[in-house]
């Protein structure tokens, strides 16, 4: 009898724990209890979405996520900014998944790459990743350089092929079977991606993509964008860098040929302000930019006190620099400043010639009264009385010298040839300071 028990309760535990098992693998294999992230990769790259993409990752690692899926629609952006968020992803340890839902062009597709997984919806492609500058043209042979390499090393880093990659930066490879033939940059949708390895799946939307990483019953946390981070991400887009720099430089000028202080001068100081601001809560302006800002307005406010103009340039440069320091990208802040620039400059001529600098605090900087006789002002006195008085050279005329006039001694000049001395002379023209003289011919008797 007491076998029987024995080998009854043998028997139990037996089946709890195969049932324990059992229902173990099935909770993992549906992803109960697991955490995962979701992460929207929206709109245009930028150092806005650098920031929160930082913030997102940070969350989900402070958390122990189990697995974060970045869902991109994008159409590409900042290289620099794409590259920082390469190496934010590289270093995550978590497993992450790129669904791309429409499109992960240029930068996008660069992001993708460094992915774990790359699922992709029916209607969406990735690639076209040629690099170009802010105007539009292509980048020099450095900067392509540099961008084919990254995109090869993104790829291979993850076990994909790296001729795909390539040929989404670099146009004179030729993929005809991919419709990439020389000439075209490669761009890939689900079953292309699929069959060259860089898409694991093709999938209609998040729920399909769960059931194919298993994650069915996760937890799942979807990250938003704060309102603060859409500012941020809005206030540091290279155009809207440029339309608030030019409106800061429109409403300085402004300012300077207007009376008193008002909506220009507003205008300005608010441009600047959101300028910084978008770029403080992107996480890419710091105490030091805010103290070169500061210094270097108030080296030019001094200029308004101080003559010299080197207080006023070393502020300008100051005020500069510190634009430099909180974008963190010197080609795209110096075409938006050079843009500011192009059209301050033009407003000031404009106004120079309508207003001119009798209004505003220009009139404080810069002199504008002209020294004209009616004033008083005489650089020289002009002796028109002399005219057609006759004298003597006292010395050669070379063609000037000096001659006396009624004992009256006055620097002369010919009309261009040569006066001996004691000659008498006759005063033609009184020009300003100058005398100009005629030899009189002598009578004989």
């Amino acid at each position: 009898m007491k076998r029987k028990l024995t080998l009854f309760f043998l028997s139990l535990v037996m089946i709890v724990g195969i049932s324990v098992a059992f229902f173990t693998s099935v909770a993992d294999a549906s992803g109960e209890g697991k955490l995962v992230y979701v992460v929207p990769l929206e709109d245009e790259v930028e150092r806005g979405l650098e920031a929160f993409l930082r913030r997102a990752t940070e969350e989900a690692t402070e958390n122990n996520a189990d697995h974060i899926i970045f869902e991109i629609n994008t159409p590409g952006g900042v290289v620099n900014a794409a590259s920082n968020i390469g190496d934010l992803l590289s270093g995550i340890e978590i497993t992450t998944t790129a669904y791309i839902t429409n499109r992960a062009l240029s930068a996008g597709s660069y992001i993708a790459l460094f992915a774990d997984n790359i699922y992709m919806s029916p209607q969406a492609t990735m690639g076209a990743s040629g690099i170009i500058t802010g105007d539009g043209n292509a980048a020099d042979d450095k900067a392509q350089s540099y961008w084919l390499e990254a995109m090869g090393s993104a790829a291979e880093a993850k076990g994909r092929e790296r001729i795909y990659a390539e040929a989404m930066a670099d146009a004179s490879i030729d993929l005809p079977e991919y419709n990439a033939p020389e000439g075209s940059y490669l761009t890939l949708g689900p079953t292309a991606a699929l069959e060259v390895g860089y898409s694991q799946g093709t999938v209609n939307h998040r729920t399909e993509l769960l059931a194919e990483l298993d994650l069915t019953g996760a937890e799942i946390v979807e990250v938003e964008v704060t309102l603060a981070e859409n500012v941020a991400r809005f206030l540091t887009n290279s155009v809207v860098i440029s339309i608030l720099l030019s409106l800061a430089g429109l409403g300085l000028i402004v300012e300077l040929y207007s009376p008193g202080f008002g909506v220009a001068g507003s205008t300005s100081i608010i441009a600047l302000i959101l300028f910084f601001y978008g770029h403080t809560v992107a996480g890419l302006a710091g105490y030091e930019v805010f103290v070169l800002l500061i210094v270097g307005i108030a080296l030019v406010a001094i200029e308004f006190f101080v003559p010299g103009g080197i207080l006023g340039g070393i502020g300008t440069l100051s005020i500069i620099a510190s634009l430099f320091m909180a974008s963190g990208n010197v080609a795209a802040m110096s075409f938006s400043i050079l843009i500011a620039m192009v059209v301050s400059l033009t407003l000031a001529v404009i106004l120079y010639k309508r207003i001119g600098l009798q209004k505003g605090l220009l009139r404080y900087i810069i002199l504008s009264d002209q020294e004209t006789t009616e004033r008083g002002y005489v650089s020289n006195q002009e002796r028109k009385d002399l005219a057609g008085q006759v004298g003597v050279t006292l010395t050669p005329l070379r063609p000037a010298g000096t001659a006396r006039f009624n004992h009256e001694r006055v620097d002369v000049v010919t009309e261009g040839g040569f006066i001996s001395q004691d000659q008498p002379v006759m005063i033609v023209k009184v020009a300003g300071g100058r005398v100009i003289v005629r030899e009189q011919e002598t009578k004989e008797e």
